[in-house]
C-alpha cells in the first residue's frame, strides 16, 4: 500500500482568523512528494510469508522473504513523470549480510547491494538509492543474490521531483450572499470567501431597499470574517443585500443579491417553498443552472418514489417517477430502482462533467421515467442501470449498466459519492451490494467518469470472501496527500484505481456503524480515522489509526461486546491539542489517548458535529438541538447548553430517522447550514447562522475533503475538511482547484 507524505513550500499573506493575525496561502503549495509503498499490502508482493513477529515496523507487518537465493519482494510504484526519484528501503537483518539485487522494470541498477546487519531483527536501518523512473506504473524488485535470502523488508518509500499539487475541477461558485434577521432591528448579511480568491481581498457591502438605489454599509473595506451586521436596515420592508470584492483598491463587480422580505421573522432560517408531495429523506445541492449558486434535488418517500428538482428560490424543475420497481422500499432488499431508504440512496448531485452545470446521476430499473417524459425500459426488472440526468431538465444525458456479476442474487441497492480519482475530474463511485439468499452480502465497488456525452465504467471491485469489513458510510478523500482521491470503508480503503490499499480486518475490526477521517492530530502529518464497532467478538469498542497506511494508533477494549452505536470526531475542548474523539465511554483526546471527561453523563450525545457559532470549534446537532458542550463544567449528557431547536422553527426530522436532509455548508460565509422541511413537506427549513464572527475561511465547499463528504449519505455523518479545523489552528492552505467556466 502507499502512504505519501509532503513537504511544501507556501506563500503566504496576512488575514484574520479568530481576531488574530494569521497567514492565508495565495497559491497552491509546491510538493516533494515521498509515497510509502508497504511491503506486506497490495500491490506488492513478497516470496515467503508476511510477518508481525518483530517490533518497530510500519504498517501492518513485513516482508519474510525465507532463505533462498532469488527471493524477491516486489513492489509497483506510480510516477506521474518520467526522472530520478530516491529509494528508501526500510529493512532489518540479524547479524549476517544478506545481498540483493534491486533492479527497476526489469533493468539492474544495484547489483549485489549491501543490506548488511543491523544487530537484531527488531532493529531497522533504511538503504537509499537514485534510480531511473518512467512515467506511469513501474516495478521495482529486490531479489536475494545468497542463499540467506533477504532481510526483512518493512516499506519502500519513493521521492519524486517537487511540482504543483494536482488541480482538480471544482464548482465555480458565486458569493452566496444570504441575509437573516439578528435580533430585533440587526441583520446578519454573510457571503462566501472563495478558494481562490487574491490575498488581501476585501469587501463593501450594499444595500437597495424596495428596489431603491444601493448603498454602501460599511465606512471601511471589511477584510475579517466575511459577514456584516447591517444596524440600519427597516426591516418593515424590503433589502435587498449585495457585495463587492475589492482588490489592491478597485471594486470588483458585484454579487448576486439576496432579498430580505420586508416583516420577516426574527429567525435564523432560509425558507424555500416546495410543490405538495410525500416526505422527504434526503436532499442535495448542485448548481443546476449554471448561475453560480446550489439548486435542490429531494427525494419523495412515496410509492412510487420520486425525484424532485428545485431552483434556489424554489422554483420548480422536473419530476422523476421511480416507477414499479421502487415500490418494495425493504432497506435490506429493496426494489431494483428503490432510493433512500436506510443507510442506502443510489442518487447524488454534482457537476460530473464540468461545464459548469451539476448532473443528477440515479441507479434506475425497468419502468422509471425521467423529467422529459421517456420511460426507460428493460426485459429484466433485476436488470439495474446508472442513468446521468441533466439537471435542468432530468432528461437523460447518458446510461450504463451495473455490472451483473452478482445479478442471480437479485438487484443490489447502491450508495453513490463523487471524489477525484485521478486528482482532476470528477469520478462517481458506487457501493452495491445485495444478500446471498437469507445469509451474507456481495459488495461491488465500481467508478464511473461522465464525458458529457458517455457514461463509461472506470473499474470495479469485488469483495469475494477477502476480510474487508463495511459499515454503514463511505468517505472519499485523498488519504496519502497525493492530490487523489481514496474510497474507504470503516474497515479498509481502495486506492482511486479499484485496488485495495489495506484492511484493518486482520486487526480485528468488523463491522461498525460509525467512522470519521480527518486531521485529528495537527501535530502528526498527514490524516488520522476513527472508528467504532459493533459487537465485536474481542470487546473491541473503538479504535484510532493512521488513515494512509492503516496501522492502528491505539484501541479500546471492555470486556463483553457491545453495539456501539454512535461514535463523534471534533475539536470540542480547546485545552487539548488537536480533536477529541467520543462514543459511550468518556471523552478521550485523540492525539494523547487521554481520557478528558471520563464521567459518560456528563459527556455529549455523539452525533453529527456543526460549526455554527463562528469559532473554530466544534458545536453539536443531535436530534434537532445545535448545542455547545462546556467541558470546564459540563452538564449531564440530555442538558448540554443549547443554541437553538429547530422544531421551534416549525421544522421537522427527516423520514426514517432523527437527522436533516442535508446539512453543509451551502451559502453564506465558512459555517454550516442544515436543512430540513416543514411537517407537510411543502417547504425547505434551512437554518443558517445569524451570528457575527471574525473568523476568515474560504468557503468549505471548495475544501476538496468536504465538497466529498458533501455528496455521500448513507447513516449521516459529520463532514471534515482535510486540514485541522480546531483551537490554534494553523491557516488552511489554499486549496489545489481550478474552476471550470460558466
Amino acid at each position: 500500500m502507499r502512504r505519501p507524505t509532503k513537504t511544501s513550500a507556501v506563500v503566504a499573506v496576512t488575514a484574520v482568523l479568530s481576531g488574530m493575525a494569521v497567514a492565508v496561502l495565495t497559491a497552491p503549495a509546491v510538493h516533494a512528494a515521498t509515497t510509502r509503498y508497504e511491503a506486506e499490502a497490495a500491490p506488492a508482493t513478497c516470496d515467503g510469508a508476511l510477518a508481525s513477529n518483530h517490533s518497530g515496523y510500519s504498517g501492518s507487518g513485513f516482508c519474510d522473504s525465507g532463505g533462498a537465493v532469488g527471493a524477491t519482494a516486489r513492489f509497483t510504484v506510480d510516477a506521474a513523470g518520467a526522472g530520478a526519484a530516491t529509494l528508501a528501503i526500510r529493512y532489518a537483518n540479524g547479524s549476517t549480510a544478506r545481498p540483493a539485487d534491486i533492479s527497476v522494470n526489469g533493468a539492474v541498477a544495484q547489483a549485489g547491494s549491501a543490506f548488511d546487519g543491523t544487530g537484531a531483527w527488531h532493529t531497522w536501518t533504511t538503504k537509499t538509492l537514485t534510480v531511473p523512473l518512467t512515467a506511469g506504473r513501474n516495478t521495482v524488485q529486490l531479489a536475494a543474490t545468497t542463499t540467506g535470502g533477504l532481510a526483512n523488508i518493512d516499506y519502500l518509500d519513493v521521492t519524486t521531483a517537487g511540482g504543483e499539487a494536482g488541480v482538480r475541477k471544482m464548482e465555480s461558485l458565486g458569493r452566496g450572499v444570504v441575509a437573516v434577521r439578528s435580533g430585533t432591528t440587526g441583520v446578519l448579511v454573510s457571503w462566501r470567501l472563495l478558494g481562490l480568491d487574491p490575498a488581501g481581498i476585501g469587501f463593501n457591502v450594499y444595500r437597495s431597499t424596495d428596489g431603491g438605489g444601493e448603498v454602501r454599509l460599511n465606512s471601511a473595506v471589511l477584510t475579517g470574517g466575511t459577514n456584516f451586521t447591517d444596524s440600519t436596515a427597516d426591516v418593515t420592508r424590503a433589502n435587498s443585500y449585495r457585495v463587492r470584492p475589492v482588490v489592491a483598491g478597485v471594486e470588483q463587480a458585484p454579487s448576486g443579491a439576496f432579498t430580505l422580505a420586508a416583516n420577516r421573522a426574527v429567525e435564523p432560517v432560509v425558507r424555500v417553498p416546495l410543490r405538495a408531495g410525500g416526505a422527504v429523506k434526503f436532499l442535495w445541492v448542485g448548481d443546476l443552472d449554471g448561475d453560480g449558486e446550489y439548486d435542490y434535488v429531494l427525494d419523495r418517500q412515496t410509492s412510487p418514489q420520486k425525484i424532485e428538482a428545485y431552483r434556489r428560490d424554489g422554483r420548480f424543475l422536473w419530476q422523476v417517477d421511480m416507477g414499479p420497481n421502487s415500490t418494495d422500499q425493504d432497506n435490506i432488499e429493496g426494489g431494483s430502482s428503490t432510493i433512500d431508504v436506510g443507510h442506502n440512496d443510489g442518487v447524488t448531485v454534482q457537476d460530473l462533467d464540468s461545464d459548469g452545470r451539476a448532473e443528477v446521476a440515479v441507479r434506475i430499473a425497468n419502468g422509471v421515467t425521467f423529467g422529459n417524459g421517456v420511460r426507460f425500459t428493460d426485459s429484466n426488472n433485476n436488470r439495474q442501470f446508472i442513468a446521468i440526468l441533466d439537471g435542468l431538465t432530468g432528461a437523460p444525458r447518458a446510461t450504463a449498466p451495473v455490472p451483473t456479476d452478482y445479478l442471480a442474487d437479485g438487484p443490489m441497492y447502491a450508495r453513490f459519492g463523487v471524489g477525484y480519482l485521478d486528482g482532476v475530474n470528477p469520478s462517481l463511485v458506487s457501493f452495491m451490494k445485495n444478500r446471498i439468499g437469507s445469509g451474507d452480502f456481495n459488495l461491488m465497488f465500481a467508478a464511473w467518469r461522465f464525458t458529457g456525452s458517455a457514461l463509461t465504467m472506470q473499474w470495479k471491485f469485488l469483495r469475494g470472501n477477502q476480510n474487508l469489513p463495511d459499515g454503514h458510510n463511505t468517505r472519499i478523500i485523498d488519504v496519502d496527500g497525493d492530490g487523489k482521491d481514496e474510497i474507504a470503508e470503516i474497515g479498509f480503503v481502495l486506492n482511486g484505481n479499484g485496488t485495495l490499499r489495506y484492511t484493518l480486518g486482520p486487526a480485528g475490526v468488523v463491522h461498525g456503524d460509525r467512522f470519521h477521517l480527518a486531521d485529528l492530530d495537527p501535530g502528526r502529518p498527514g490524516l488520522e480515522g476513527y472508528g467504532v464497532q459493533q459487537v465485536n467478538p474481542s470487546g473491541l469498542r473503538d479504535y484510532y489509526y493512521d488513515a494512509a497506511g492503516g496501522g492502528i494508533i491505539w484501541r479500546h477494549t471492555e470486556s463483553g461486546t457491545a453495539d456501539v452505536g454512535r461514535g463523534m470526531a471534533g475539536d470540542i475542548d480547546p485545552r487539548h491539542p488537536g480533536m477529541e474523539v467520543w462514543a459511550f465511554s468518556g471523552v478521550y483526546n485523540a492525539a494523547t489517548n487521554r481520557l478528558t471527561q471520563s464521567s459518560t453523563s456528563l459527556q455529549p450525545w455523539p452525533q453529527l458535529g456543526l460549526y455554527w457559532d463562528g469559532d473554530t470549534t466544534m458545536e453539536l446537532l443531535n436530534d434537532g438541538k445545535f448545542e455547545k458542550w462546556n467541558p470546564t463544567s459540563p452538564t449531564t449528557t440530555n442538558s448540554v447548553p443549547r443554541l437553538l431547536t429547530t422544531s421551534q422553527y416549525g421544522a421537522v426530522d427527516a423520514a426514517q430517522g432523527n437527522s436533516p436532509t442535508l446539512y453543509g455548508d451551502l451559502f453564506g460565509d465558512w459555517r454550516e447550514e442544515v436543512v430540513h422541511t416543514n411537517a407537510a413537506f411543502t417547504e425547505l427549513i434551512i437554518f443558517t447562522t445569524d451570528r457575527p464572527s471574525g473568523t476568515r475561511l474560504y468557503t468549505l465547499a471548495h475544501n476538496p475533503a468536504y465538497r466529498n463528504a458533501m455528496t455521500l449519505k448513507g447513516y449521516l455523518q459529520s463532514h471534515h475538511v482535510d486540514y485541522f479545523l480546531g483551537a490554534g489552528m494553523a491557516t488552511p492552505p489554499r486549496p489545489a482547484i481550478t474552476y471550470p467556466p460558466r
